[in-house]
């Protein structure tokens, strides 16, 4: 690709193009997002686009299942569910049902499919699409259509998304529904947790979905996970007793046991969240209960990441049937790290079908390497964080020509800046891995300013149970830096004897980093291992595309803005003016506003005037004329200094008078608080495990003459999520993609969503589209995959 030379989707026209668009199989949250954006998007470049209701089935059935869509018709869809319905049809899965479906379609001159589902349906869809041909001959022959429609509608094009909260479709990291289902199981572990408290022991036992088990495991800390894809070895009665009592007696009264649907053992045998139930009460006499999720994980509202996903996907399902030749095979649309993808359908359906094929064949090694990194990487974390060594299994440093053995490396974690939720997840994971490692572990108490203090002791491994699940920063956070305190900090590290420092948090920790590589040609204290992770809700720190916490802000943005858009249906003709936090960075107006389906968000990177602002008003009041009677605007807290939150309220309700009153509401610190997404706390706690392996491998390599010893640049560096991988970057060189004076990276990522947020809110408007259109292979694409997980 030549980034040089942007490619805009405005040369894709879709003047006389048919889309059609239908959701199938079990309803995942989302798919309604899914369904708006290829409503929308099919409608702004020219084509018709129809809605086809209950599935397959109303394809089949025809008549008013199948029905155009208008602009409007899709407005309010960022609900659950699906509201053109989903069934599951026998009659599909016969011949002479799909004849009648193809009938159906080249009646309204339908060409272009769209489909949401697991991969059952894709793989329906898939052959529908090669038997097109076919199918159109015996509708000739039989007299349903005439030559000429037949060669008019002779090629049919199908692009998937895959919709499902188990996400157990191989090629996409993450399907739409996932993360949504996770919000339900985590609000349920943690309502559970707070009604332990009560109790002397209580012992849950969860049942959910395979994925789900894992990740929900990973979120919440569980002591004990069963999934289908790693049966527990034989004995596993004994060591789960043993592992609960253990626990008891460090003092934790809840004990947590996920079990996967479908869960067995190595011999096949089905392990039941009943079986176990019976088996901790007679082994153990706890108070055990049973929980079993069910259909709750299905409903409720999107999370934010679903509502954004489903909006993405969309947006390029159109792009890819648009771009899409005859000799064009079936693809679906994935994510990949942070990047939308296109992958062939059957390579994706086949490898999903290899995962089943290896575990009928009880190859469960091979079942999870074939399920793909992201899910390698959960599983491989879980169990490092979840089953602690006794002491004579941890590592002891020793070398060639020096023995140190007994004698750890230490390590101190610090947070820095303004609290993020996913702070302690990560601090928890890095104290745990570090323990693991053989290293001592020291936690640093408010940051560079309790560091100067000397407020720092060791952090034991049952020290940071139950962090997971915490909001804010349980070991304090300053946004102080250390310039001015460098001599105090040095002296603090040669007390402690610390030999590597794990520093989480926003813009300032990376600036507190930098500090330090600077001053070690001053102080040799400071030639030590650095790392930092990216925390804040601002997510303006260089070298990453996401940082811990800023899902967390955009989920309490987006549920802000339900609510008033709620309130704004009531009243009807209202505009409401949101203020986000963010300072210069205008991340979370800009992303928050696509998840919620804001009309306009200001932000300082993309500069505006009294004339936008002017276009904007005008926009609305057209809108008023609409059924769709209200509006969300956005924006960021430093946007503009002179136009203010005030300022345009008092602008639009000057502007409105007549047509629409407008109201005001600034979001403010609530924004930072409120427990972890299920988000925060797995990229937090995968990137701190990922970091401490790091900063362990850096020890060995500069331990020389009984002493650590680093001040090349590549000792000092960020961990951050770069597109498709998990990247650790010097500090010292991310200096040149830093706007140090307004706190933001050069280049930001997201600024590329921005267009479609204006797309959905029907605005005209450009939209480089210079990284769709590439259709890769699920094994070249693994192969790249270095280590893209991201929940």
């Amino acid at each position: 690709r030549i980034q040089n030379s942007p490619k805009f989707f405005e040369n894709l026209s879709g003047a006389g193009k048919c889309v059609a668009v239908l959701t199938s199989g079990g309803d995942a949250q989302g798919m309604n997002g899914a369904v708006r954006a290829v409503v929308r998007m099919g409608i702004y470049v020219g084509a018709k686009v129809y809605l086809i209701h209950e599935g397959y089935q109303g394809m089949v059935d025809g008549g008013d299942n199948i029905k155009e869509a208008t602009w409007e018709s899709v407005s309010s869809m960022l609900q659950g569910g699906t509201f053109i319905g989903s069934a599951r049809c026998a009659e599909f899965r016969t011949h002479d049902g799909r004849l009648r479906a193809a009938q159906n379609l080249v009646k309204r001159g339908i060409t272009n499919l769209c489909v949401i589902g697991g991969d059952g349906s894709l793989t329906g869809a898939n052959l529908f699409r090669e038997e097109w041909s076919g199918l159109l001959e015996e509708l000739v022959q039989s007299g349903k259509i005439d030559e000429a429609a037949a060669q008019a509608h002779s090629v049919l094009h199908i692009v998937g998304m895959v919709g499902s909260i188990d996400n157990d479709f191989c090629g996409t990291d993450m399907t739409i529904g996932t993360d949504s289902a996770l919000h339900r199981i985590i609000e349920v572990v943690d309502a559970i947790m707070t009604t332990a408290q009560s109790y002397v022991i209580v012992c849950m036992c969860l049942c959910v979905c395979r994925y789900l088990a894992l990740v929900s495991a990973l979120a919440c800390g569980a002591d004990w996970v069963f999934i289908p894809e790693l049966p527990p070895e034989d004995g596993w009665e004994d060591l789960m007793c043993q592992k609960l009592s253990e626990n008891r007696l460090r003092g934790s009264r809840l004990n947590i046991i996920i079990v996967a649907e479908g869960a067995i053992d190595r011999h096949g045998s089905p392990i039941s969240s009943d079986s176990i139930k019976d088996l901790v009460v007679r082994c153990l006499g706890f108070d055990t209960r049973v929980t079993i999720l069910g259909h709750v994980q299905r409903g409720g509202t999107p999370s934010a990441f679903d509502r954004i996903l489903a909006s993405r996907m969309g947006v390029e399902a159109v792009l890819a049937l648009l771009e899409a030749s005859p000799g064009t095979p079936a693809c679906v649309v994935s994510l990949c790290g942070n990047q939308a993808v296109r992958l062939p359908l059957m390579e994706c359906v086949q490898m999903t079908q290899e995962v089943q094929k290896a575990m009928d064949e009880k190859k469960f090694e091979e079942a999870v390497r074939l399920r793909g990194r992201s899910f390698e990487n959960n599983l491989n974390t879980y169990k490092l964080l979840s089953h602690r060594k006794s002491d004579s299994e941890l590592p002891h440093v020793s070398f060639v020509c020096v023995c140190v053995s007994q004698s750890p490396f230490t390590v101190a974690v610090l947070n820095v800046g303004a609290p993020a939720a996913g702070m302690n997840a990560a601090v928890r994971s890095a104290v745990r891995v570090g323990i693991t490692e053989g290293h001592k572990m020291l936690a640093v108490n408010d940051g560079f300013e309790g560091f100067s203090k000397g407020q720092i002791k060791e952090i034991k491994w049952g020290d940071v149970g139950g962090w997971t699940g915490q909001g804010g920063s349980l070991l304090g956070t300053k946004r102080t830096l250390p310039l001015k305190k460098l001599d105090k900090i040095a002296e603090q590290i040669r007390i402690h004897n610390i030999n590597a420092l794990l520093v989480i948090g926003g813009f300032e920790a990376f600036e507190c980093v930098l500090q330090l590589c600077d001053a070690r040609s001053k102080y040799e204290e400071f030639c030590l291992p650095m790392c930092m992770l990216p925390a804040t809700i601002s997510n303006n720190v260089p070298g990453t595309d996401l940082s811990i916490g800023a899902d967390t802000s955009l989920n309490a943005i987006v549920e802000t803005c339900d609510r008033i858009k709620q309130s704004a249906s009531g009243t009807k003709r209202r505009v409401f003016i949101i203020e986000t936090m963010g300072g210069y960075c205008g991340y979370l107006a800009s992303v928050g506003g696509l998840a919620a389906g804001a009309d306009a968000a200001y932000i300082y990177e993309e500069p505006f005037d009294i004339r936008d602002l002017q276009a904007n008003v005008e926009h609305l009041t057209a809108k008023m004329k609409t059924s769709i009677q209200r509006g969300l605007v956005l924006r960021n807290e430093n946007s503009n200094d002179n136009y203010t939150t005030d300022f345009i309220y008092q602008l639009y309700s000057e502007e409105g008078k007549g047509v629409f009153d407008c109201r005001k509401n600034v979001l403010g610190h609530m924004q930072q608080g409120g427990a972890p997404s299920p988000f925060d706390r797995n990229f937090g706690t995968k990137i701190a495990a990922k970091a401490m392996q790091w900063i362990s491998k850096r020890l060995r390599e500069f331990y020389r003459e009984g002493r650590v010893f680093a001040n090349t640049e590549d000792s000092a560096c960020l961990l951050g999520m770069r597109r498709r991988a998990l990247l650790f970057q010097p500090v010292i060189q991310l200096k040149d993609e830093t706007d140090f004076e307004h706190r933001i990276p050069k280049e930001q990522w997201w600024l590329k969503l921005r267009p479609l947020m204006k797309i959905l809110a029907k605005y005209k408007t450009s939209y480089d589209v210079s990284d769709s259109g590439q259709l890769e292979h699920v094994v070249r694409l693994r192969a790249k995959d270095t280590d893209n997980s991201t929940i």
